[in-house]
């Protein structure tokens, strides 16, 4: 081996040698080159890895996005059609509005027409009642005098005399239903509701009724009434329905029956009286046709008169009073008809309801003559009141055909009594009482009134005008007599 050849392997086995430390310096960056491939690998991965979270997170991003959009359109859609159906319903509103409008104004209209019909209806059947009253007041007064007249009538005339006055105050009895029923439906009735003593009413009832079932040889019976028992209600109405329904029992009675009339308080606010006969009685499917109007069930061929209108009329004042009817019945033992009526307190001063102990006429405690004016225009209803004064010697009459000279007849002569008509020609009955109350000269004197008005709100009007009793057409002779001895009792006793 040369020499070149051994420095040149001495050179290379030296560590301390250039070469050595060249490939030392190689080696280490060809780690330093592959470390940071090997980072640079890593560095594009974790690059990969940011790309994917990022687009996954986009995704997720515009999913979310897409799921908000579509929520929001979905509101808006839905705000829209709300919306949409807001203005719908605010038209319909508008139309319904004016729709009630015209209701309201058509249902005023319809309300001014019932009023003005109700009314021309109240006149109608205040004139009808005037009209149909007048001439029944002669009818029944004169025959009425005629059956009391002096020489008395044959047999055969007080037939006949009986006959017509019973057909009159039959039909009297049919124009006071008919107006009773039409007045009720008009919703013009008024009620005066008040503490009533039962055992007055009752004992008033037996005291009218008596006759009448006595004619037919009907035993009737009232049980004694505690004395502190008051129900809230009209008297004339509770009267009239009882005497209705008394009535009715004994018509439909058989002979020698039994009418029973008890009352009972069927609970702290409720009094029940019941009347009970003896009668044939009604199946069920005649019950359930009782208060149809003109419905007799089938009493239409019978021999006693009717109208079927009683208990349509009945039903209506006991309901207008708080009140209830109701009715049992068997065939065969006879029917149980009872009212109820709202319980009321006895007044601590309750007023003393005096039975007349006689209806003919009594004369006054002072025997000198006493003066009757009677203000009428109508000549047969002056002439009837003349008659029934001519058998009173103690009582003599002036008259007047109208109110002008009826005042300054009673100016001039100081009459004890006055008896007023009210439909008078030029001043009516009420203003002439009006005229007599503001002259201290008449003041004191009692007016009477005595009309063909009957309807209850005329003898409302009447009372509250100041007549001291308010007598209805036809005159009845013993209650004109009752009326006219009070009056003069009145100015007797100053």
């Amino acid at each position: 081996m040369n020499r070149s050849d051994s420095d040149g392997a001495a050179d290379r086995d030296d560590p301390g040698s250039a070469a050595a430390m060249d490939d030392k310096a190689a080696v280490r960056s060809r780690e330093t080159v592959a470390t940071a491939r090997e980072d640079a690998v890593d560095l594009r991965e974790n690059a990969v890895d940011v790309r994917e979270g990022s687009a996954t997170s986009r995704e997720r991003d515009i999913r979310a996005a897409e799921t908000t959009q579509a929520a929001s359109d979905e509101h808006m859609s839905m705000l829209q059609q709300a919306n949409a159906r807001l203005i719908i319903s605010t038209i319909e509103a508008h139309k319904l509005a004016e729709q009630v409008e015209i209701a309201k104004a058509q249902l005023e209209g319809a309300r001014a027409l019932a009023e003005k019909a109700n009314l021309a209806k109240s006149d109608f059947l205040s004139s009808m009642s005037h009209e149909l009253r007048t001439p029944l007041n002669a009818i029944l007064g004169f025959a009425q005098l005629l059956e009391a007249g002096s020489p008395p009538p044959t047999a055969t005339q007080t037939e006949r005399l009986h006959q017509i006055i019973k057909a009159g105050w039959y039909l009297l009895d049919l124009i006071n239903e008919i107006l009773d029923l039409a007045v009720i439906e008009s919703g013009k009735l008024s009620l005066s509701l008040e503490p009533l003593s039962l055992s007055d009413v009752l004992l008033e009832c037996q005291a009218m009724i008596g006759p009448q079932a006595q004619q037919r040889g009907i035993n009737i019976s009232f049980d004694q009434v505690d004395p502190t028992w008051f129900a809230h209600a009209d008297h004339t109405r509770v009267k009239q329905v009882l005497i209705n329904l008394l009535s009715n029992a004994i018509k439909y009675n058989r002979d020698h029956g039994t009418v029973a009339v008890t009352c009972t308080a069927i609970r702290p606010e409720r009094v029940r009286i019941s009347i009970r006969d003896s009668g044939a009685g009604l199946p069920p499917e005649k019950l359930t046709q009782l208060f149809q109007p003109f419905n007799r069930l089938g009493q239409e061929t019978g021999v006693e008169e009717g109208t079927g209108i009683g208990l349509v009329v009945t039903k209506q004042l006991v309901e207008l009073m708080g009140g209830t009817i109701g009715v049992e019945s068997t065939v065969g033992v006879g029917s149980e008809f009872w009212i109820e009526l709202i319980r009321d307190v006895m007044p601590q001063l309750a007023a003393e309801h005096a039975m007349a102990a006689e209806l003919a006429p009594q004369a006054p405690g002072n025997a000198a003559l006493r003066t009757l004016l009677y203000v009428e225009d109508n000549p047969a209803n002056l002439m009837l009141v003349e008659q029934i004064i001519e058998g009173h010697p103690q009582v003599r009459m002036l008259s007047a055909r109208d109110a002008t000279l009826g005042i300054a007849l009673a100016r001039a002569h100081q009459p004890e009594v006055i008896l007023m008509d009210i439909n008078l020609p030029g001043l009516s009955g009420i203003q002439a009482l009006k005229i007599l109350r503001e002259d201290p000269a008449t003041a004191h004197i009692p007016v009477l009134a005595i009309s063909a008005n009957a309807m209850p709100r005329d003898i409302q009007k009447g009372l509250e005008a100041g007549f001291f009793r308010y007598l209805t057409k036809p005159i009845k002779v013993s209650e004109f007599m009752q009326a006219l001895n009070m009056a003069l009792e009145l100015t007797v006793a100053g």
